[in-house]
Formats: structure tokens, C-alpha cells, sequence
């Protein structure tokens, strides 16, 4: 069975491939995302961005010790028009509450899958789910202030979760709520399907 790798370091990712039973070696991407975004030309819709990103974030961990199907991943949050990805600041993520409160978003996850079965390039394919996000209009500033200075949301994009205490601030998703938390699992089957494995090979054992 080959080996499953995850180029990404995002711990929701982690966690998802944890939930429905498979594991991987977890490798760090060397990718400028803000660099990325900035130079791409032609569709720029954050479901381009986000499926560009994935491919490059999988390309990235590549090399002769790699052996086995790596998985890239990344979420772009397309709100009013706008492309928004890490906030990153509590200046930042407060104004983009602020802004959606009461209001609703898309959450684009892309996913983007090589196989390197014996250090050498098989084949690779990727796909973009997503979910529409509807964020309740009852939060308040000092609530929004609380969120933000966990820490939580300044790191993923759009600056919010819906596995972590952002969840009680959103009323409901409308499609893949995988895709929501950073990695659609239905996708990731179809994808090592496309690549010719047996999902259900990847399977760990469970204590």
C-alpha cells in the first residue's frame, strides 16, 4: 500500500484524515501564498486560487524519498466579490467579522493529489469543493472581540472554523461541511480513485 503523504501543516487537515481513518506523513510546503496569488494571471476566482495553491503546495514536497500519493490542500473564502485567505492579525480578523456578521460567504477547498509511488511521477489530479457559510446576525462586538483574542481564527481563511469556537457563531452550511473545516473527504476519495488506488486500502488500523 502506498504511503499517503500531507503537504500541509494545517492542523484541521491533520485532523480529518484522523476522523475518517487514514494516516499520513505530514511534510511542510515551501510555498509563498501571498507571492503566488500576487504573480497568477488569467482566472483569478478563488476557486483558481485555491486549486493552484494545493497543486503547488503538493509540487513543493516532492523528491526522491517520496514515495507514495501526496496531498495537497488549500481554502480560499470568496465574500461580496472578494478573495480572502489568512487574516493573520486581530485587526484584521475583527474587521472581517464585523463585515460578516449577519451575512454570507463561500469557502473553497482545493485538493490536489500526485502520485510518486516509488519516487517517480505516476500521475496527478485535483478538485474544488465548497460550501456556502451563513453567519449568524446576533454576534456582538464584545463577542467578536472575545473569538478574536483566542487566537483561533487568525490563521485560516476567511477568520473563522467550523470545528473550533467559531462554530457557534455560524448558522449554517450549505454544502460539503468538510470543505468548510479544510479538506472535503468525499474529493479526497474521488481524487485516489482518479489516480487508479482502492480508497479503502488507505485505511489505519483503529485502537
Amino acid at each position: 500500500m502506498p504511503t499517503l503523504y500531507l503537504a500541509s501543516t494545517s492542523p484541521a487537515r491533520r485532523q480529518i484524515l484522523h476522523d475518517i481513518g487514514l494516516s499520513a506523513t505530514v511534510l511542510t510546503p515551501d510555498v509563498d501564498e501571498e507571492a503566488v496569488v500576487a504573480e497568477m494571471v488569467g482566472d483569478q476566482s478563488a476557486s483558481a486560487v485555491a486549486l493552484h495553491l494545493a497543486k503547488l503546495k503538493a509540487q513543493s514536497v516532492l523528491g526522491p524519498n517520496i514515495d507514495g500519493i501526496v496531498i495537497g490542500g488549500d481554502s480560499v473564502f470568496e465574500y461580496a466579490g472578494t478573495n480572502y485567505g489568512k487574516p493573520l492579525t486581530p485587526e484584521v480578523a475583527t474587521e472581517r467579522w464585523k463585515m460578516m456578521r449577519g451575512k454570507s460567504g463561500t469557502l473553497y477547498s482545493g485538493l490536489w493529489l500526485i502520485d510518486h509511488s516509488g519516487g517517480v511521477h505516476h500521475g496527478s489530479n485535483g478538485l474544488v469543493s465548497h460550501a456556502t457559510v451563513h453567519f449568524s446576525d446576533t454576534i456582538s462586538d464584545q463577542e467578536i472581540d472575545a473569538y478574536v483574542a483566542t487566537g483561533e481564527p487568525l490563521n485560516v481563511a476567511g477568520a473563522f472554523t467550523l470545528d473550533g469556537r467559531g462554530a457557534a457563531f455560524i448558522d449554517h452550511v450549505e454544502g460539503d461541511p468538510y470543505a468548510v473545516i479544510g479538506m472535503s473527504a468525499t474529493a479526497l476519495r474521488t481524487l485516489i480513485h482518479s489516480l487508479g488506488h482502492a480508497y479503502h486500502q488507505f485505511w489505519s488500523a483503529r485502537s
